[in-house]
Order: structure tokens, then C-alpha cells, then sequence
């Protein structure tokens, strides 16, 4: 592996808790395909680890609950030929939707008020838009 897969900060997937199987791709290959087990599914049980901190563990959880198995994630990869690449792409895969699920929620939105110059203006527009779409109609031109 191309070392630790950090998901934010200085927190990283622990290999140790990570959960690998192999098994035979459907993807590119030839005859390749037959013989080798390049098809990647990587686990990680959220449930358990100690790796994040309890406030991403709990956001976590709670956004990845479709996703969850008895807490574990499943990522799987079979894009490229190589098992080598697979594994990368499964672990990159997972730092990633681990990061976005921990990520903490936006800032709500703070309501303004719309200023009377903009109202008063965009009524004048509309119109003097009007005005010209009834100057078109065709009433005294008989």
C-alpha cells in the first residue's frame, strides 16, 4: 500500500481495521480475467474502530446508516486490471466517503431581508416589460 489513507487532519484508516477480499473481476482483462483475482472489496467496521474521534464517528453512522451492514462499510473496486491499483482505488474510495460522512454540517443559512430599492425596482422593470408587450398587441391598428 502507498502508505496511511488520511481521511482529515491527522487522522488516518488504522490498517490494521481494514478488511480485505479478493475475488475474480468482470472487467477488462482477456483471459486474464479468468485466472486472477483482481476484484477488491475493502470493509471497515465503523462501528467498532477507535480511529475517529466520537463526534465524526457518530455523524458518520448516523449519514452512512443506508450503507451499513452491523456497522461495517463495504467499498468495493474493479475498475483496473491490477489487484494493486483495485486495493488503492478501494482505500481511496473509502478515506473519501469516510471524509465526506464525518464532514461537519454547513453553516445554516442566515435570512435577510430583501432591500426595498431591489423590490421596488425589479416591480418598475416588470413594468415597463409589460408596457412594451402591450404596445405589440394589434387593438387600434384597424
Amino acid at each position: 500500500m502507498s502508505g496511511p489513507y488520511v481521511i482529515r487532519g491527522s487522522v488516518s484508516l488504522p490498517e490494521a481495521e481494514l478488511m480485505w477480499r479478493f475475488s475474480r473481476s468482470s472487467g477488462p482483462g482477456g483471459q486474464h480475467v479468468n485466472t486472477s483475482d483482481s476484484q477488491v472489496e475493502l470493509r471497515f467496521d465503523l462501528g467498532r474502530t477507535e480511529a475517529l474521534p466520537p463526534v465524526w464517528k457518530e455523524r458518520a453512522l448516523e449519514r452512512l446508516a443506508g450503507r451499513l451492514v452491523d456497522g461495517v462499510v463495504a467499498v468495493r473496486a474493479s475498475e483496473h486490471r491490477s489487484q494493486w491499483r483495485n486495493r488503492e482505488t478501494a482505500a481511496v474510495r473509502l478515506a473519501s466517503l469516510l471524509a465526506e460522512a464525518s464532514a461537519p454540517p454547513p453553516r445554516p443559512r442566515r435570512a435577510t431581508r430583501i432591500p426595498r430599492g431591489i423590490n421596488e425596482r425589479r416591480l418598475r422593470e416588470k413594468k415597463q416589460r409589460g408596457d412594451v408587450k402591450k404596445g405589440r398587441t394589434g387593438r387600434d391598428w384597424g
